[in-house]
């Protein structure tokens, strides 16, 4: 819900960790006889390490660096070999130096097109240089991202991008050109993730239309942002597309003008998803969101820093990010919101194409709700959830979803708006993809 620029991360161009394992037979009869007439001890021998061999396997794949990883068990031979002894060889075929890719992307109401060069293996130990390409219809933009994990533990890694990214707000009559550089250390701990990141950006606004209104033409011009900020997540979802089960917590805090530049803030959100199986395969999900912005130091806010709110990712029924502080028709955003939803997905009716196309298709029934507004930060924590209490806007309303694989959905929904104020746009129904 903030027009912060995308960071420049490649797109995963290696074999999906999530294959599974395949295990050769063995090529002569007599090691198969073993096999067969091994105890229940070498039985169960084998399981295990025909398991650890999955993970082995899975971690060598999501080093990005193979193009083909495949596990050989067999018995051990020789004079050394134990009596249920076994002999598990990878045999892997690596990546090209340098790769390539091109893809077309279709998400948020907006299509782009991705060209992407990378070196997946530059020094020998899974570090990636990544150059990527991005031409769509409302955002351009190009970057170099260089990737370092930490031998052993890949999840522990470094990333640093280096990029440009031009896009356009029409809700705002807002143009941004962003400029910038960023470094990422990403690390486990316990059950949660951890991103640590700083960001140095030289941003340029201007105004997209000659009827962009005066206080977005207040707000255009050449700042300075070096900013630090620490996301912690947890999500134990089957699915981040269309889960059935688990839940999402994802918590985020940034701190800019500290580090220098012009624009000072501490910055909060969070977003919180919960997951349930029902009767009948049924699914019902609960989501809330909220976030707030405190500038330091005397210093408004910027228009590029701000919440919105508004639209099919967030409160449906209402245009793109169209709730909220205006001026003119122009949506200035805000520095506090909320928003939730309540979900139900269902099979089909008489469950057509069970088994197969058809349970790519759910039915979709929605409630959402949401505020966004300026808090005066004088007034008092009782003050605040008043202002937030006030002139809510909600939705309901029911349509179909088709899950495409793992990576988008596809939504035809019907909505009926409600809580409008002067000067929303809103809309009772429209036709959603996401990725």
């Amino acid at each position: 819900v903030s027009m912060d620029p995308l960071p420049m991360h490649g797109r995963d161009m290696g074999v999906h960790p999530d294959d599974m394992i395949e295990v050769q037979e063995a090529e002569h009869e007599t090691k198969q006889e073993v096999l067969e007439n091994k105890d229940h001890s070498g039985l169960h021998i084998l399981e295990h390490v025909m398991k650890k061999s999955h993970i082995a396997r899975q971690k060598l794949l999501r080093l990005g660096i193979f193009k083909e990883v495949e596990v050989v068990i067999d018995t051990s031979d020789g004079a050394d070999a134990l009596p249920n002894g076994l002999d598990v060889t990878f045999e892997v075929t690596e990546m090209k130096r340098l790769t390539g890719s091109y893809n077309t992307m279709v998400g948020n109401n907006e299509g782009s097109m991705v060209l992407g060069v990378k070196l997946p293996n530059v020094f020998g130990r899974a570090e990636k240089l990544t150059f990527q390409f991005s031409y769509g219809t409302k955002e351009t933009s190009y970057g170099l991202s260089f990737f370092k994990p930490q031998p052993g533990n890949f999840e522990r890694n470094l990333t640093l991008n280096l990029y440009k990214v031009t896009g356009q707000f029409p809700w705002s009559s807002l143009k941004e050109t962003d400029r910038g550089v960023s470094t990422e250390l990403n690390f486990p701990l316990w059950r949660t993730n951890h991103t640590l990141k700083w960001e140095g950006v030289w941003r340029e606004l201007g105004c997209l239309a000659r009827s962009a209104s005066f206080a977005v033409r207040e707000e255009s011009g050449h700042t300075l942002k070096s900013a630090l900020s620490h996301t912690m997540s947890i999500d134990n979802r089957n699915s981040a597309i269309f889960p059935k089960k688990g839940a999402l917590l994802r918590i985020n805090q940034e701190l800019a003008g500290y580090t220098g530049g012009d624009a000072s803030f501490l910055k909060e959100d969070f977003e919180l998803q919960v997951n349930r199986r029902l009767v009948w395969d049924s699914v019902l999900s609960a989501s809330l969101w909220g976030g707030c912005l405190l500038p330091i130091g005397g210093r408004p806010s910027s228009i590029a820093d701000r919440f919105y709110l508004g639209g099919p990712t967030s409160v449906r029924g209402f245009g793109m990010y169209s709730i909220g502080p205006q001026s003119e028709g122009d949506y200035l955003g805000g520095e506090a919101y909320w928003a939730g939803g309540l979900h139900l997905y269902t099979p089909l009716p008489f469950r057509p194409g069970r088994g197969g196309f058809g349970d790519l298709f759910r039915t979709h029934f929605f409630l959402n709700a949401g505020n966004l507004c300026n808090l005066n930060y004088g007034e008092g924590p009782r003050a605040h959830l008043q202002r937030l209490a006030e002139c809510v806007r909600w939705s309901y309303g029911a349509g179909i979803v088709l899950r495409l694989g793992n990576i988008a959905r596809l939504e035809l929904n019907y909505c009926i708006p409600m809580g409008v104020q002067s000067g929303d746009s809103c809309f009772w129904g429209y036709l959603y993809f996401t990725i």
